[in-house]
Formats: C-alpha cells, sequence, structure tokens
C-alpha cells in the first residue's frame, strides 16, 4: 500500500488526551488545533502529523490528498447503533407525529415488537445487506468504527444472524440479546432461561459485549443483573440501557457490574449524575433519540461538570433516532446538551472508542490507526456549527480512502 499524504490542510483539530485514557474534566475540552496541516499515512497507521512547513521529503510510493481549505478530525465512532432490522417504523412515526399516545402505537402495532417480527422474516443475507448499507450511510457522515447491536430477533437464529452480519459488515457486534420480551415467552424470566441457555453461549463467541435494557415494561433491575452477571462470567463487556423513561436501578448497577457504560440518562437525576461523576463507567448520550421521541434531553453538561466521562452517539435504530449522523449529534450536543464544540469531538471520537473497546481510534497521532474524516470547511468546529449540512468530503479509513463525495 502506497504511503497516503493529506497535505495543505486548513486545521487539524484531535483530542489532547492520551489514547489509553478516557477524557473527563478538563481533558474533555482538551483539543490540539494545529493549522495549515498534513497528515501522513503509512499502511493503516499515522507516521506523522504536523504543520506544511515542517514536512520533510517523502521517498517512494506516495498518494497525496490537496485538501486546501478543509479540515481534519479523527474518524467519527458512533458507539450505539441498533443496524440490524428489517423493515421501517415510518407509519408509527406519522402517528406519534399526529399526537398518538404510546398504548394506541402499540394497538396500532407499532414498537420494538413490530421490528421483530420484520427483522426474523428477513434470510441472513438480507439481514446483512440491510446491515452493510446502514454501515455505508454512517460511512458517509464521517463515521469510521462503529458498534451495532443486536435486540431485534429475540430467538437463537436472528440473534445470531444479527451479530455475524454486524461483523462482517465491518462493526463492533453487542449482544442486546435482554431488549424485549417476545410473545412466544410467558414473561421475563421464561424468556431469560431461554436466552441464557440457548443463545449466550454462541453470542459470546460472536460478540464483544452484552446489553440490556434496563426499564419500566423491559426488564427490570434484578433481572438486568442476572443476564449481565451471566454474560460476564462467558466473557463479555456490559453495556446498559438506563434511565431513558424512569429512573430503575440502572446507575448503581452499572457502577457495582464495572460495566463500560451505561446509554440514554434522560431521565436520571442530581443523585445519579454524581455517582457517575464518580465512578469509571462511560456515560453514553444519545440526543437524537430524546428529540425525535420529544423527551427531556440527557443531563449533559451536568454530567461534564461532574466529572463523568461522557461519550455521544446516534442511537441509530428505526422508532426512536433514524439517523446515522453523529456531525448532527455533535450540533444537538451543542445547542441541546450545553456541551463545547471540544467536548462534542472528544465524546464522539477518543471517549466513543474506548466504548468499544478500540484504544487505537479516536486520535490524530503518530502510531493510531489512520482513519480521519476531512471536513469541507476550514474550520473542524463546523462539525457541529453547520446543522445537518452536506459537510463530510473525504473519509480515510485504516490508510485507504474509503469515502469521497
Amino acid at each position: 500500500m502506497a504511503a497516503l499524504l493529506l497535505r495543505d490542510l486548513a486545521q487539524v483539530a484531535t483530542p489532547a488526551a492520551d489514547a489509553g485514557q478516557v477524557a473527563r474534566g478538563r481533558d474533555l475540552r482538551a483539543v490540539d488545533v494545529i493549522e495549515d496541516a498534513y497528515i501522513l499515512c503509512r499502511g493503516e497507521t499515522i507516521a506523522a502529523v504536523g504543520r506544511m512547513r515542517d514536512l520533510e521529503p517523502l521517498d517512494g510510493d506516495i498518494e497525496e490528498i490537496d485538501c486546501a481549505g478543509r479540515s481534519a478530525v479523527p474518524g467519527l465512532v458512533d458507539c450505539h447503533t441498533h443496524p440490524a432490522f428489517g423493515g421501517d417504523r415510518v407509519g408509527e412515526f406519522s402517528l406519534r407525529a399526529g399526537g398518538a399516545s404510546y398504548e394506541e402505537l402499540h394497538a396500532a402495532g407499532g414498537g420494538i415488537l413490530s421490528t421483530v417480527a420484520a427483522t426474523r422474516a428477513l434470510s441472513p443475507d438480507a439481514l446483512l445487506e440491510r446491515v452493510t448499507e446502514h454501515a455505508e450511510w454512517m460511512l458517509a457522515h464521517g463515521t469510521t468504527t462503529w458498534e451495532g447491536k443486536s435486540g431485534y430477533g429475540l430467538d437463537h437464529d436472528t440473534e445470531l444472524a444479527s451479530l455475524k452480519a454486524v461483523r462482517v459488515a465491518g462493526g463492533s457486534p453487542t449482544w442486546l440479546g435482554a431488549h424485549s420480551v417476545p410473545p412466544e415467552h410467558p414473561d421475563a424470566d421464561a424468556y431469560l432461561d431461554f436466552v441464557l441457555a440457548d443463545v449466550l453461549p454462541e453470542a459470546a463467541q460472536l460478540a464483544d459485549a452484552a446489553d440490556v435494557f434496563l426499564e419500566r415494561g423491559a426488564f427490570d433491575a434484578p433481572r438486568a443483573r442476572r443476564y449481565l452477571e451471566a454474560c460476564a462470567a462467558a466473557g463479555l463487556a456490559l453495556r446498559l440501557h438506563g434511565d431513558q423513561f424512569t429512573e430503575s436501578g440502572a446507575v448503581p448497577l452499572a457502577i457495582d457490574l464495572g460495566a463500560r457504560s451505561i446509554d440514554h440518562l434522560e431521565a436520571t437525576g442530581a443523585i445519579g449524575v454524581q455517582e457517575l461523576g464518580y465512578s469509571d463507567v462511560i456515560a453514553v448520550l444519545l440526543p437524537a433519540s430524546a428529540l425525535f421521541l420529544d423527551r427531556p434531553m440527557p443531563p449533559g453538561r451536568a454530567l461534564a461538570d461532574a466529572g463523568a466521562a461522557i461519550a455521544l452517539a446516534t442511537d441509530f435504530n428505526p422508532g426512536s433516532s433514524f439517523t446515522t449522523s453523529l456531525p448532527l449529534i455533535a450540533s444537538l450536543a451543542c445547542t441541546q446538551l450545553h456541551l463545547a464544540p471540544e467536548e462534542a469531538l472528544v465524546a464522539m471520537t477518543l471517549n466513543a472508542a474506548h466504548v468499544v473497546g478500540a484504544a487505537d481510534r479516536g486520535r490524530l497521532a503518530p502510531g493510531m490507526r489512520a482513519d480521519v474524516t476531512l471536513l469541507d470547511a476550514p474550520d473542524w468546529r463546523y462539525l457541529a456549527y453547520h446543522l445537518a449540512g452536506d459537510l463530510v468530503s473525504t473519509v480515510v479509513r485504516a490508510g485507504a480512502t474509503a469515502y469521497r463525495r
């Protein structure tokens, strides 16, 4: 592979914190900006980053990209998505927009279980085709690393096919085996008996992490603990959907089990914010979901001020956040969660990479994987400033051009 030189960049912006640590407190705002810069990639790795005036003559086979007028940020990392699904929920969206209640949506056949039925109807090849299409959408928005959950199969074959599809499409698979209770099981306990005995052994060979929806109407804290402890014993990292609609014990459970992250937090109060501020659990904030459902936003500013490690993600799914755009999430983080552009950048690069266990991503520095998102703007802060703009011009993934507008 020829070396790749991104030259004459207006700006290079990268988290200043070391790749081996999660950024919080002051480090969450620490971004190094280099003007009139270059990035040199050799193979899949960044070899050098610096000012153009300091670039020494290069020998050998070099591919050059003229980046005049553009800025560069690390390849974006989407650490919470649900890409493995069939069908859509556009009808449900229309009903909700027209004022339908939660009960009316379910009576009309909406909700998670409607997507379960559509996903089960897909062949493994068709499911892979859907996940691959969704991965391409993410790439066009500057995402180079992404996590993808199962959870719309809730049976043996479809759950495993979902995890395989995420892996083949280039994502990090998370087994969301405890997303909802499917209709063929009488209650949550019976369903957990089934998935832990019949699905977990194979899921643990395919997935990197396990997730649970701890919420009223889904799985309560004791059942979530049972599921997560079994998954941890099988070698999976732990994550939780928590405090989306109610505080139901998700924060203390995540801290007690040493979970890698707790995601959503729209309903988290002052005590939960303080507890996360003292913990090692990363708070993954999903503002598009809150916007889509017209729910309160998660307490992003309070969490950052409390010293919590925060990450940002799209929560891409067919029912409550139909977007794959992390630049849109950056805009929402600044305007709705009251985070600084620097905090938003770090939260969707360095910190999000830690959530998915990819410590070689999220910074533009020698030795890191050569994932770069080029913005068609002279200032990197356009990432959040240009609301829903056609901003991403080129994406380099593992040292090769993966997308060009």
